[in-house]
Formats: structure tokens, C-alpha cells, sequence
């Protein structure tokens, strides 16, 4: 089997398994056919992830700065670490991407340039629909995701939702032009 025969198959077999499984960790997907991530988020059926340039990174977390509380993760083999609050307004210092969180309890510092791609990733997890901007580095790996607030009922923000909607459109066009 060539190497593109090989791709090809585990594509599409990573594809069968989303569609299987449309809630299943995507995680566990890339680690059992050895590809990143992001070649997992690929996978996904069209309507769900919507890609744009890793260097729209402090636009987009300039935005969502003003959103209210939000789910900050970082996902790696050994730990899976959860914010829970509002993502903190940021500023460009000594190279990084300085979080000015103190206060919000989430600080920290960001390596803007290592950001290959950023995707928005609308898709059910665990029974729940989710809504994600996912930050990925030039070696397919994520980087952190933000994914939208739940109200008490454990629902989507309506607000966020609207919020994520036109940020995906302003990307996506800005991107195209």
C-alpha cells in the first residue's frame, strides 16, 4: 500500500469512526491512528469545523475576551486542566501573548507564532451539542480551545452562540479577502 493509498484509508476509516461515533473523543481517534489532531478535526463532516489562519490568533482572543464565562482547556496525554470564568483581555510583551488575568484567576503567556491554524468546531459531545475555537500548532496538536458557556439548564449561551456565529463569518471573510 502506498503512503497515499495509506492516508486515504485511514482518512476514511477515522471518518467511519466519527460517524459512528459523532459525540466520541477525537483525542483518543488520533492517538489510535497515530495523525494529530488536527488531521482528526479534518475528518469531520464539513458543516462542522471551519478553518482560518492561525495569525488571526489575537483577534479572536481579543474577542472573546468580552464574552462572559467560557471553558478554557488544554488537553494533552497527561492531564486534561479546565478554566471555567471569563478569558482575560491580553496584550503582545517580550514575544508572548500576556493573559492579564490576576483577577479572572486564568493568567498565563501565549506563543502567538506557533499558531498554524484555528478552527471553529460546532459537533455533539457526550450527549451535548458544543461550540469550540480550537488553536493548533504547526505540528497538528492543539494548542488550548475555548468552547462556549452553558447557562443553569445546561444549555449553549445564546449570547456566545451569536457571538461565535459572526466571529466564524468575520474570520472566515477576512481570511477569503
Amino acid at each position: 500500500m502506498s503512503l497515499t493509498q495509506h492516508t486515504t484509508h485511514t482518512t476514511e476509516t477515522i471518518r467511519d469512526a466519527i460517524l459512528a461515533k459523532p459525540d466520541g473523543i477525537l483525542e483518543h481517534l488520533a492517538e489510535e491512528h497515530g495523525v494529530s489532531l488536527r488531521a482528526v478535526i479534518d475528518c469531520l463532516p464539513d458543516d462542522s469545523a471551519t478553518a482560518v489562519a492561525g495569525s488571526r490568533f489575537i483577534d479572536i482572543l481579543s474577542d472573546v475576551a468580552d464574552w462572559g464565562d467560557i471553558t478554557f482547556i488544554c488537553h494533552s496525554k497527561d492531564a486534561v486542566v479546565e478554566f471555567c470564568g471569563p478569558f482575560p483581555k491580553g496584550g503582545m510583551g517580550h514575544g508572548m501573548y500576556n493573559l492579564q488575568g490576576a483577577k479572572t484567576g486564568l493568567s498565563g503567556h501565549l506563543r502567538p507564532e506557533r499558531c498554524a491554524a484555528i478552527y471553529f468546531v460546532r459537533r455533539p459531545f457526550m450527549g451535548l451539542e458544543t461550540m469550540s475555537i480550537q488553536f493548533f500548532n504547526a505540528d497538528g496538536q492543539a494548542m488550548f480551545k475555548i468552547y462556549v458557556g452553558r447557562d443553569e439548564q445546561r444549555q449553549l449561551r445564546a449570547d456566545q452562540v451569536d457571538r461565535f456565529v459572526r466571529l466564524r463569518a468575520e474570520m472566515v471573510t477576512t481570511d477569503a479577502s
